[in-house]
C-alpha cells in the first residue's frame, strides 16, 4: 500500500520526499532509469519525512526487530530501529558477516544474490520490519522474510521509500504487507 493511500493523501512530506530523489538515467545499463536517494539523504528534511513517516506507521506495533537490506536500508533502518525502540539487524551480502551466518539466496533478473544474518541476531517471536530502498520484483525482500522466518521471527511488513504502482514484487512477499512512500520519478519531473 502508498502512504497516500493510508491516510497521508496529499501530504507535502511525500511530495518533498518524491522531489529530493534523483532519476539518473541509463544507469547502471541502458534502459534504468535509476532512483538515486543519495540526494534525498542530502536534504535533511526530506530525509528526516522519511523517518518520520515509517516511525508514525510503526511506533504502536510492537516491532523488536528492523532488518535493513544491504546497503541502502542500512540508511533509514537504524534511525527507524532508535526511534521506536527495537534493535536493528543489517541483512548483508555473502562474506560481509564477521561470525557464523545464515543465508538466503534468490532470483535477480539477471543472476542470483544471497542475503546473511548474523545466527542469533534475531530470536524466535520477535516482530521483525524489513525496510529497504525501493521494491521492483521482490526477489530481495522476499529473501529477507524468508531469512527472518527460518528463525522463527514474525516479519509484521515491509517498508520501501520507492515503489512501482503495479508493484508486481508484492506477489513474492508471501502475503506481508507493504507499505511504499512514493512511486519511482520520471525524468520530464526531475529538475
Amino acid at each position: 500500500m502508498f502512504a497516500s493511500e493510508n491516510g497521508l493523501k496529499g501530504d507535502p512530506r511525500l511530495k518533498a520526499i518524491s522531489e529530493a530523489i534523483r532519476v539518473v538515467p541509463h544507469f547502471p545499463k541502458p534502459g534504468i532509469m535509476f532512483q538515486d536517494i543519495t540526494t534525498l539523504l542530502l536534504d535533511h528534511k526530506a530525509f528526516k519525512h522519511t523517518v518520520d513517516i515509517f516511525v508514525d506507521r510503526y511506533r504502536d506495533m510492537d516491532i523488536s526487530v528492523v532488518a535493513g537490506v544491504e546497503a541502502r536500508g542500512f540508511m533509514f533502518g537504524p534511525s527507524i530501529a532508535l526511534a521506536i525502540g527495537a534493535k536493528f539487524v543489517p541483512l548483508r551480502k555473502p562474506r560481509k558477516l564477521p561470525g557464523e551466518v545464515i543465508s538466503e539466496a534468490y532470483e535477480l533478473e539477471y543472476g542470483t544474490d544471497c542475503l546473511e544474518m548474523h545466527v542469533g541476531a534475531v530470536q524466535p517471536g520477535e516482530r521483525a520490519l524489513v525496510i529497504d530502498d525501493l521494491i521492483a520484483t521482490g526477489g530481495t525482500l522476499s529473501a529477507a522474510i524468508s531469512l527472518l522466518e527460518r528463525v522463527g521471527a514474525e516479519v509484521v511488513e515491509c517498508g520501501c521509500v520507492i515503489g512501482l504502482p503495479e508493484v508486481k514484487g508484492q506477489c513474492r512477499l508471501n502475503g506481508k504487507p507493504l507499505y511504499i512512500l512514493v512511486e519511482p520519478r520520471e525524468m520530464d519531473n526531475c529538475c
